[in-house]
């Protein structure tokens, strides 16, 4: 007897699901990504062939680049604090909204007597505000800003998250030591003997 031939049937599978969940994976990732903020002035780093990944919070990174220093914090309820904090000391009052466009700032590198002019320009006029050229966060002798900024973050996040802030480096790989080293004897009247060197990877 001849045999019975089975038709074959394609298999079809509904890929709308999975569609789906793809859509919903990438939106996720979108939303929750923290893109780099470009630097104030342009810092060559140094590179090693050796990489640790910086934590994203908890973190405070003081950017050195043509003899100027910008300081940066992680944490909104940190930056908010300190800078209420660094007010107190130079007798300078903040508005809220002066605080909220502060907090926005991804880094900064101004005297104290010109911050609170600063923020006001970025809230009423940002274009021209943009254009500024920030002079740095003063370091000498005289006017050692930039230590009581660094002591009130670290205070700041003691006092929010019970933790020692992670302080970090970022200096141009052409960069004087002099002003180098004026950073870490800072840190180091903080007793703060620990803090990282930010580098690039030779592969990049």
């Amino acid at each position: 007897m001849p045999r019975v031939k089975i038709a074959r049937k394609s298999t079809a599978t509904d890929m709308t699901a999975m569609c789906d969940v793809a859509f919903l994976l990438l939106t996720f990732f979108i939303m929750t990504s923290k893109f780099k903020a470009d630097d104030p002035v342009p810092v060559a780093i140094p590179s090693y062939t050796h990489t640790i990944v910086l934590p994203e919070e908890n973190t405070a990174t003081l950017t050195v680049g043509h003899g100027k220093v910008f300081f940066s914090v992680e944490g909104d309820k940190i930056r908010a604090s300190m800078l209420e904090q660094v007010g107190q000391l130079y007798n300078v009052t903040f508005t809220p909204q002066e605080k909220a466009m502060f907090i926005t700032l991804p880094t900064f590198g101004m005297p104290i007597g010109s911050l609170k002019g600063y923020l006001d320009q970025l809230i009423n006029e940002p274009e021209k505000a943009k254009s500024i050229q920030q002079p740095g966060i003063p370091t000498d002798s005289v006017s050692n800003e930039l230590f009581n900024w660094v002591r009130e973050a670290r205070k700041a996040d003691a006092a929010l998250n019970g933790k020692s802030l992670l302080i970090c480096i970022k200096g141009d790989k052409k960069e004087e030591y002099p002003t180098i080293g004026k950073i870490i004897a800072i840190l180091q009247k903080q007793k703060v003997n620990k803090f990282s060197l930010i580098t690039a990877s030779r592969g990049m």
